[in-house]
């Protein structure tokens, strides 16, 4: 094994973070350090900048700034606050009510808008006031808020699994997108499961059992935006429309609910779109440094390299499994969840194949391992939402976190060793 490209890259990379350099360019930097181990300067300089620009030019990530822009228009345009209520009328009877909405709503946000960040951004400012109105723990609500706004990262539509599926050569985006609905919803049982543990056990505040009669109205009521849910993955798995059509007619279909909602104006529309611009040019930033990075490592055969290794250390499929999920557990603690895919996935996705595991299970594995470094210092960007939106401070939010990590970290070996509980729906559907 040739060891002084992958060193080049590891060492730089670890330095360039630890003097707090920016992730992109970080990854950036250290692919060029590494290319120019076996190429000259002129050519190092030139491939590294072509590989960037080539690396965006993707009629599939035309899908993720559509539904960045769809996230923030339902983030604007009232459908959280139906959805909310609609969630209320479920559980809100229940002990640790409010925490069992924030985590159902933060699933049916996630669901329809693809974001985690909206999700977040979302629930934190619309239930985390609430939560402390009826007595709850502010630490505990965004511990709650956090943890469940990651599940909008595995229950389709989701930008990541877009990001998976061209990272890994092809990966049907449709087949993803069903592989996400079980484990996203085994997640959020578990994290419900906590919530209302803790809740019972500091004995917050119940609220009144609804009717019959208000949950069917609350449901009417939230009928427009869950129909959004219908559009998009009924489209996509019938075959009517791609991934990036779906974004588009979100995008349209949000504009035209937010207005008859009367929560959406002309003048909110440029702020809304100067947000979504900005949220995506540090994405796409984050895509072109690490496809270039991922070119790097395919360049010098850093991926078949790993691949011998890991194969020739264990043969045995649960083995291998438990290993890179150790790493990728590591990895999420210090990377975002963007160019985490990017890079790992052909490192990874070649060894797992060779063992005989489907790439749509693999995939989803990826992506739920990688959401729970976004709830973990030094990077974990939904940690910071969280936290910002609700005005505390990493350090108090820890502890209350620490069951939130535990069960999701439950789910996450449940999905690993049993594929049925991603595959059911692909192979019901025929994918």
């Amino acid at each position: 094994m040739e060891y002084i490209p992958i060193l080049v890259l590891i060492f730089s990379f670890i330095v360039l973070i630890s003097i707090s350099v920016p992730v992109a360019w970080s990854i950036s930097i250290s692919s060029l350090l590494t290319i120019l181990v076996s190429i000259p300067l002129l050519s190092s300089f030139t491939t590294v900048s072509q590989r960037m620009a080539t690396g965006l030019d993707s009629f599939a990530l035309l899908a993720v700034p559509l539904f960045i822009l769809s996230g923030q228009i339902m983030n604007s345009g009232g459908i959280a606050g139906r959805l909310i209520q609609f969630a209320k009328t479920l559980v809100g009877f229940l002990p640790g009510g409010l925490a069992l909405i924030n985590i159902i709503s933060a699933m049916l946000m996630g669901s329809i808008s693809g974001s985690a960040m909206a999700s977040a951004s979302a629930m934190g400012s619309v239930l985390g006031p609430e939560m402390e109105k009826e007595g709850y723990s502010k630490d505990f609500g965004v511990a709650v808020n956090i943890t469940s706004a990651t599940t909008g990262l595995i229950i389709p539509p989701s930008n990541v699994l877009i990001v998976y599926s061209l990272a890994s050569g092809g990966v049907s985006v449709g087949a993803l997108f069903l592989a996400g609905y079980i484990p996203g919803i085994l997640t959020g049982l578990l994290l419900m499961l906590v919530a209302l543990f803790w809740s019972k056990k500091n004995k917050y505040k119940v609220g009144n059992r609804s009717t019959l009669k208000e949950i069917m109205a609350s449901f009417f009521y939230a009928i427009p935006s869950l129909f959004l849910l219908i559009i998009i993955i009924g489209g996509i798995i019938s075959g009517i429309f791609t991934a990036t059509e779906a974004s588009a007619i979100a995008v349209l279909y949000s504009i035209i609910l937010g207005f008859i909602y009367k929560e959406l104006s002309i003048k909110k529309l440029p702020k809304i779109f100067l947000k979504s611009v900005e949220t995506t040019a540090i994405v796409m930033l984050l895509i072109s440094a690490s496809m270039c990075m991922s070119w790097v490592l395919s360049f010098e055969n850093i991926p078949q390299e790993i691949s011998s290794f890991l194969l020739g250390f264990s043969d045995n499929k649960m083995i291998i499994l438990l290993i890179i999920n150790l790493i990728l557990l590591i990895v999420g603690i210090f990377m975002d969840i963007t160019p985490a895919v990017l890079i790992f996935t052909p490192i990874f996705l070649p060894v797992v194949t060779t063992l005989g595991i489907d790439p749509v299970h693999f995939g989803i594995i990826l992506v739920l391992n990688l959401c729970i470094g976004l709830c973990t210092p030094p990077v974990g960007s939904i940690l910071f939402v969280g936290v910002g939106v609700a005005k505390t401070s990493i350090v108090n939010v820890i502890k209350p976190l620490i069951p939130f990590f535990i069960v999701m970290i439950i789910s996450l070996f449940l999905t690993t060793y049993i594929p049925s509980i991603t595959l059911f729906l692909p192979n019901l559907f025929d994918y």
